[in-house]
């Protein structure tokens, strides 16, 4: 057997170091090792995609195999094969010259054939006197037999992923028929709430899935439908708590705990003078919103929203408000607790404490608990966004004079 002999292409083709470290390690392949050749067929099919082939790939590769006339790649048989242009191309399913060159080059790339070229660039076999193979050149298909380990857990890998997206998508599926009926019951049964609201976030999410989706894509609805179902979830138990009161006197905001960080100066109480026109709070006494406050300031005391803006920039309080929405996913706040905020405080308020909770999200446990704090805090008049921005823009200004 000639294969561990490091050979270089025929012409203008050139040599690689990888192509040599190729060759090299079908030397090593251990005596006596075999391995089905379309059981190692099937494998790089099925993780064509980690191997960076196509389709045509596989096809000019069972045809190489074709031309091998055992069923078992075995070490110490010759695993070189020479078949001609024109006997490949029919077997290829009569694929055109150019484009079987173009995946044989492929194949070359991908380490799962080695080129062994004549002098001349010829592919033929020379025999001995009893007829045994003495010298072939052609394609040797040697690789497929050293990685067939490595082959076989590629295409574990690709057969679990595939598992894995279609349990996803599975899940998906549940979740919305669950939330979509759920919400359908609120309205039908006259529930308390803004289920309207609730509705559009529900058809805004699966209006984001793309007719494709990757996992990635199912992975971020899924994780946004399930927030969306346990929101739900939570609204219809405390609608139900408040209408049987002696059940549990428990605070029906329940998953606010522990998101308030200690001195946290940013939740001084706000002074009614400080705000403008009047609103009513929870209590029906009149109440003053937030101020909205120049962008420029904003984006001072919070400067890490800007890499959340279209292009790594944000020139307006569009912006502002649609890299507020990236951010409030990316921290797990749920669709329902950012639009209560945005209901109560303003879009641009709501905004405003999404940046400004990023700022200190090392310092608040559950981010989403805390927008929905504020958000109560605002209602009743006990929060404003002033001296929020002052603390972010003293502590960013010293750490600015630190780093100078």
């Amino acid at each position: 057997m000639q294969t561990g002999n490091v050979t270089t292409p025929f012409g203008r083709r050139p040599v690689s170091l990888a192509l040599v470290r190729r060759q090299q390690a079908v030397a090593e392949i251990k005596a006596g090792k075999s391995a089905e050749k379309w059981k190692v067929f099937r494998d790089v099919s099925a993780a064509m995609a980690l191997l960076g082939i196509q389709s045509n790939s596989l096809a000019v590769l069972d045809a190489l195999l074709s031309f091998y006339p055992e069923n078992d790649l075995r070490q110490d048989a010759p695993l070189i094969v020479f078949p001609s242009n024109a006997q490949l191309s029919l077997r290829a399913h009569g694929m055109a010259g150019s484009t079987l060159r173009r995946h044989l080059a492929a194949l070359v790339e991908a380490g799962l054939i080695v080129r062994k070229d004549s002098a001349n660039g010829k592919r033929y076999v020379r025999r001995d006197h009893a007829g045994d193979i003495e010298n072939a050149f052609g394609f040797d298909l040697s690789p497929l037999l050293s990685r067939a380990e490595e082959l076989a857990m590629l295409a574990q890998q690709i057969v679990a992923e595939r598992a894995a997206f279609k349990r996803m998508k599975e899940n998906l599926t549940i979740c919305r028929r669950d939330v979509r009926k759920l919400i359908s019951a609120a309205m039908e049964e006259g529930a308390a709430g803004d289920w309207q609201a609730i509705e559009g976030i529900y058809v805004g999410l699966i209006a984001q899935l793309p007719r494709t989706p990757s996992p990635a894509d199912i992975s971020t609805i899924l994780e946004e439908m399930q927030m969306l179902k346990e929101e739900v979830l939570n609204r219809l138990e405390n609608q139900e708590k408040t209408e049987n009161p002696g059940g549990n006197a428990a605070h029906t905001e329940r998953h606010i705990q522990n998101s308030k960080p200690e001195s946290f100066n940013e939740l001084e109480p706000s002074s009614r003078k400080e705000q403008g026109a009047k609103s009513s709070g929870a209590d029906g006494i009149q109440r003053e919103p937030l101020k909205a406050f120049p962008l420029g300031l904003v984006l001072k005391a919070c400067p890490q929203v800007i890499d959340y803006g279209a292009g790594g920039a944000i020139g307006t309080w569009r912006e502002l408000m649609s890299a507020a929405i990236v951010v409030r996913s990316m921290l797990g706040i749920s669709p329902s607790a950012y639009q209560e905020a945005c209901e109560i405080m303003g879009p641009e308020n709501a905004a405003v404490a999404v940046a400004g909770i990023l700022e200190r999200a090392n310092m608040i446990n559950s981010p989403g608990g805390y927008l929905r704090d504020l958000t109560r805090r605002s209602e009743r008049g006990e929060f404003s966004l002033g001296p929020m921005i002052m603390a972010l823009l003293k502590a960013n200004g010293l750490a600015q004079t630190r780093a100078g």
